[in-house]
């Protein structure tokens, strides 16, 4: 098919009474549990979440409404709509109505303060803003600024009065489908980069590449009519629309789960029998620990139909994932690699089949293409550490509005990912580390990925990061921030004894007993450690001397 709403309309027309969405939201247990159709109450499950469905037939309607809503409104293709909402069972019809418009569907991260929504508004040049509960304190904070050329439609009750109400703008709005031509060549979705490095980009991409997303997710994981996807990550990032996107393909089941706890996952996953979840690392490793402390229990879960478990976001430690089969020896295992740039997750895989190369990030993805290269471009033998480039159908246009970093990373329709890597004999591929992140240390490479996945194997290590610390002799010195788990304790000897089996050089000189701060999708906020630490410690280092 040639754009994603084609999934949609097909679902509707030959699932129209099956179950597309669940919406579970553990936190408000008081809450009737509901279809979107009001008179259909759901009998509760013994712990009751607060729960809504919505079928393939009313999900394609919903996204109907929204789309001749918004053209009512004088939305054209190749006007950008904003979406500003925590997820929930409205977020995808939503962008769905967009999409089926001709307009470019622009999710912001739900984490940006007043002024990041402001300059990512004008940076993308959008021209409708709808927001969820949650964002009116933050909209209405630049009301003026952002109102100006602009529409600000609020989806929830009680209404601001700076915007109008999408309930009341849909209500009466046609069900029945577009006659809109789209093509793959048409532009479909602008995504922000994740800001780790600096202020967010703005990524534009054409049809081909959510096409590209769909159909690769569901190839990668053979996801099939009978499963049931679990997504918990943010669905403004690319990583869980187009995880879930597979399921679109498929025309199966996939429930939207609010809280990352333990026990709230497992909870949701026998509950609502998922087949296939993606947890980022953090939620495996609590996950794994709380079953090692015994506050966990499997048995009080029905999980036999849980097949497959998968990663991505961030590298993944290989201890973890041998830790996690301890527990779960039947799962299937992915790990994916990917990039806003790339439409998220998939350009690289480690494939369901390759559990024995846990630590490679895998091979190149359905329809995609990878080398690695020096600083001149030029491609490293095998077995060297150089920049990791990917090729395919789900490469960005552009950064929008930024021809200068457009050309910097997009060079003959190769996409110049900013990672280092490594690739062995077999063809597989590893993550050295993020080339901004890369530490030199008196003339040596230190590349941090590689010492945060040995100090994890320590028992009492919870997460870690490690960044570089400016030093007037080296250049840089090595900093570990760790965090340990609950109810341990560690000192800075017993980390300096573990860390004995490194090479001298990469043993980290400083450590710090911090918590560390991760993004909505998992990744470690270094430039946020770099500047909390950095300036102070230099300082502090000096004044020793």
């Amino acid at each position: 098919m040639a754009v994603v709403t084609e999934y949609l309309e097909r679902n509707a027309s030959l699932y129209p009474d099956e179950v597309a969405l669940v919406e579970l939201n553990p936190e408000e247990p008081d809450k009737r549990r509901t279809s979107w159709k009001e008179s259909e109450l759901i009998q509760p499950t013994r712990y009751a979440p607060y729960r809504r469905e919505i079928t393939w037939s009313v999900f394609n309607e919903k996204a109907n409404r929204c789309a001749h809503m918004l053209l009512e409104r004088g939305v054209r293709k190749g006007d950008k709509v904003a979406i500003l909402m925590y997820n929930c069972l409205e977020w995808l019809p939503i962008y769905f109505g967009v999409l089926k418009t001709g307009a470019i569907a622009v999710p912001f991260n739900f984490r940006y303060d007043a002024e990041e929504i402001v300059y990512c508004a004008e940076l993308a040049e959008v021209d409708v803003i709808i927001f969820g509960n949650g964002f009116i304190g933050r909209i209405e904070a630049n009301a003026e600024r952002l109102s100006t050329g602009r529409l600000l439609i609020y989806a929830g009750a009680n209404c601001p009065e700076f915007a109008e109400s999408y309930q009341e703008l849909v209500a009466d709005c046609s069900s029945r489908n577009l006659d809109i031509p789209l093509t793959e060549d048409d532009f479909g979705a602008i995504y922000f980069s994740s800001g780790t490095t600096g202020f967010p980009k703005a990524i534009l991409h054409k049809h081909r590449s959510l096409t590209q997303a769909a159909q690769m997710e569901q190839v990668h994981h053979q996801t099939g009519r009978g499963d049931t996807f679990l997504c918990i990550p943010p669905l403004y990032h690319t990583g869980a629309k187009f995880h879930w996107m597979g399921s679109l393909v498929a025309g199966s089941k996939a429930v939207l789960l609010k809280g990352t706890k333990p026990e709230t996952i497992l909870r949701a996953i026998s509950d609502e029998q998922c087949t296939i979840v993606w947890l980022l690392v953090p939620w495996a490793q609590d996950i794994v620990d709380a079953l090692d402390r015994g506050d966990l229990k499997l048995s009080d879960y029905h999980l036999d139909q849980w097949r497959l478990m998968h990663i991505g976001a961030q590298p993944v430690p290989p201890s973890l994932i041998k830790r996690w089969m301890e527990y779960f020896p039947n799962h299937q295992y992915d790990t994916n690699y990917g990039l806003s740039e790339s439409t998220g997750p998939g350009c690289v895989h480690l494939g369901m089949e390759n559990i024995r190369k846990v630590g490679a990030i895998g091979v190149p993805g359905y329809r995609w293409a990878c080398k690695i290269v020096d600083e001149d471009g030029h491609e490293v033998k095998q077995g060297e550490v150089g920049e990791l480039c990917v090729k395919g159908p789900g490469v960005m246009t552009c950064y929008y509005r930024n021809e200068k970093e457009t050309a910097e990373v997009l060079r003959d329709g190769w996409l110049f990912t900013g990672d280092m890597a490594m690739q062995d004999p077999e063809g597989f591929y590893y993550l050295v580390d993020r080339k901004k992140d890369v530490i030199v240390s008196g003339g040596e490479n230190i590349y941090p990925v590689q010492i945060e996945d040995f100090i994890r194997r320590c028992d009492k290590v919870k997460d870690v990061a490690v960044i570089g610390l400016a030093d007037r002799r080296l250049g840089e010195i090595t900093a570990a921030i760790i965090e340990i788990k609950e109810g341990m304790t560690c000192t800075r000897e017993e980390i300096d004894r573990f860390c004995l089996e490194l090479p001298r050089y990469k043993r980290p000189r400083e450590v710090i007993f911090a918590e560390i701060p991760r993004n909505a999708t998992g990744k470690i906020e270094k430039p946020a450690l770099r500047k909390r630490y950095g300036a102070d410690r230099l300082v502090e280092r000096e004044t020793m001397k």
